[in-house]
């Protein structure tokens, strides 16, 4: 008897305490703001160097570019050449979300944006484009973006 009375009071205690569920997709969580969520490109300070490709243990990341000749600016200087980016894909089926692609870009353009709600009903959905990865960044906190760039507000490309 002692020990019903005790489970009873027990029981009393955790009910009058509330609930820790959170109904998840009416209430939002408060995640920190450095989570990991999403990863963001930032496709002008992406030169193609492929590091992340090479580096990311999964294989997920795709990237196509071409050189373009950009013309000397000074008489008698040499044309340059520049990579442009045309494909940068990162396959978040295979990702395994461990940050090395983000770690060793040398010119900042991966971030962590903390969008986690990103789930689809098709698999191949997962693939994600450079369009949609730069979409990622609007959601990008601003303490780790780089120096002097501005957040595209909604609406703006």
């Amino acid at each position: 008897m002692k020990g019903l009375l005790k489970g009873l009071t027990t029981t009393a205690k955790v009910l009058a305490r509330g609930s820790h569920t959170v109904q998840y997709p009416h209430v939002e969580p408060d995640l920190p703001v450095r989570s990991r969520g999403v990863i963001a490109l930032l496709e002008e300070n992406c030169t193609s160097c492929m590091l992340c490709a090479r580096e990311c243990p999964d294989w997920c990341i795709t990237i196509d570019s071409h050189k373009e000749t950009i013309p000397a600016t000074t008489e008698g200087g040499r044309d340059r050449q520049k990579n442009v980016l045309d494909r940068f894909d990162i396959d978040f089926s295979l990702c395994m979300y461990c940050g090395i692609c983000i770690e060793v870009c040398p010119f900042d353009a991966l971030f962590w944006a903390p969008d986690f709600a990103y789930a689809e009903g098709d698999i191949r959905n997962l693939l994600h484009d450079k369009e949609r990865l730069g979409g990622w960044m609007r959601t990008v906190p601003p303490a780790t973006l780089p120096e002097g760039y501005d957040v595209p507000q909604a609406g703006e490309e």
